[in-house]
């Protein structure tokens, strides 16, 4: 059976190495790295981190690049059932945001 898990995830995106953005057909991407723990959360309950992707190379040669920012988990589910709230609030969405605030602060 199928697990399903639903994420909210912050960045502060001042902290992103803008020479690992690269363009896609599509558009301009970043990849990056998560690690999730279900079973327990740190003091700021936040169930894991997000930091940019490094190459295999870099990984081998011991490189890591700047936590980015956190994950929670909102919700799990079995595949046959519905989610099951994790008791989390959620953030405001952007709509809910002041964007104007924050569009001095982006970085590119």
């Amino acid at each position: 059976m199928s697990k399903f898990v639903g994420l909210t995830v912050r960045i502060d995106v001042s902290k992103i190495d803008k020479s690992r953005l690269y363009k896609g057909a599509k558009g301009t991407y970043l990849d990056l790295y998560t690690r999730v723990n279900l079973d327990e959360t740190d003091k700021y309950d936040n169930n894991g981190f997000i930091s940019q992707s490094v190459t295999k190379e870099e990984r081998e040669a011991g490189k890591q690049t700047p936590i980015l920012g956190n994950c929670k988990v909102v919700f799990a589910a079995e595949d046959d059932s519905t989610p099951q709230d994790t008791g989390t609030p959620q953030s405001k969405t952007f709509a809910e945001s002041n964007l104007a605030d924050l569009e001095d602060d982006i970085p590119f």
